[in-house]
């Protein structure tokens, strides 16, 4: 069996740091890794659009800007299926199939639709698009036949949901669907990266993100305004760290080497924490030090992108070759979908042959 990667994001903006420790720099190391025969990194404009229906210029314009990510990041269209979800039609007729094989009861469950339904405030009113988004997914995963889905933990739910539906689909009409496994980062701070105001997530609505696209300015000013341990007032105050966003980050993003270059006076992280939580060490120093490891990981990145936006229609070209490949491979299953479901009534000769046989017998 083929190994097969499925991920993708929503373009509801530009994509920031909670999304690249969690699944954009993965991608590009599974990339460039060579154990993968197929990677598809899908743009969910139809995902999208199930919460923004009343402002589709939002996801029409954001695009482009997580197209750019993309590219920034190091995805490379040689190596990577990049498509938009909502030029794949095949996709939404999977999902409407496999919603046969899911309970109303069974999706409100799921903790994850759960959360995101109260932070919409949509408990009142819930878009029927919406509240179906974890079958969609099961729907985009299933027709490029993904064996690995790397996701954050937040999508676990969502991966389990697919597996289910995977197994009901092959139980009632034979085997068919590939059932996926999730793919969660390999370190532990990277699971879920707060917002720079202590939040327990970074998200563009609650405007606490530090954007890959950021300036090198932008991103120094959201540092120092992190926050960090309430209780250190003074320097020689013990800090805390449970909570205390530079150093979840610094867990995230820096190694030894860069204490030779930036904070030559520690060894390593662990020196940095120890030195920190016995007092003596001001948060200044710490958010300084987090300023030059995030300028050395965004830099490369905001000059290739640069780089990018200099010839925008190559981009939305990119899109649509990506777009059309993708096609081809989940119209494929899709036809594989309705022969096991016996509703290929046009290709089943047999089935033709035995109703005009019924027709005509006795005449």
């Amino acid at each position: 069996m083929e190994k097969i990667i499925l991920t993708g994001d929503r373009p509801t903006g530009k994509l920031h740091l909670g999304h690249y420790v969690g699944s954009l720099r993965r991608r590009v190391e599974l990339q460039n890794s060579g154990n993968y025969d197929k990677i598809f990194v899908m743009i969910a404009d139809a995902q999208a659009l199930t919460d923004n229906a009343d402002n589709p210029e939002k996801i029409r314009q954001n695009i482009i800007e997580v197209a750019l990510d993309y590219l920034s990041v190091g995805l490379d269209p040689a190596k990577t299926t990049i498509f938009i979800q909502s030029q794949v039609p095949e996709l939404t007729e999977l999902a409407f199939y496999y919603m046969n094989l899911v309970t109303v009861s069974r999706v409100q469950r799921n903790p994850t639709v759960k959360t995101e339904i109260k932070m919409r405030n949509f408990e009142a009113s819930i878009p029927v698009g919406f509240f179906c988004y974890p079958v969609s997914q099961a729907s985009d995963i299933t027709a490029f036949k993904a064996t690995t889905v790397p996701v954050g933990e937040d999508q676990e739910p969502m991966i389990e949901l697919t597996r289910e539906i995977v197994n009901r689909f092959n139980n009632v009409y034979g085997k068919t669907l590939v059932e996926p496994e999730i793919l969660l980062p390999d370190n532990a701070a990277c699971l879920r990266l707060p917002g720079t105001d202590g939040k327990a997530k970074m998200s563009k609505s609650l405007g606490n993100c530090i954007y890959l696209s950021d300036t090198a300015k932008e991103v120094a000013k959201k540092v120092k305004s992190m926050y960090t341990d309430p209780q250190h007032l003074n320097i020689c105050d013990p800090g805390h760290l449970e909570g205390n966003c530079p150093f979840i980050y610094l867990d995230a993003f820096v190694r030894d080497e860069h204490f030779e270059r930036y904070a030559p006076d520690y060894k390593n992280l662990q020196e940095l924490k120890d030195h920190y939580t016995r007092g003596g060490l001001g948060d200044g120093t710490v958010k300084k030090l987090l300023i030059n490891v995030l300028e050395e990981e965004l830099a490369p990145i905001r000059e290739r992108r640069h780089a990018f936006e200099q010839d925008i229609p190559a981009v939305f070209d990119m899109l649509r070759r990506g777009s059309e490949a993708a096609r081809e491979v989940a119209a494929q299953t899709l036809a594989e979908v309705r022969r096991a479901m016996r509703i290929n009534y046009f290709e089943d000769a047999d089935l033709i042959a035995e109703q005009a046989k019924k027709f005509t017998a006795g005449k």
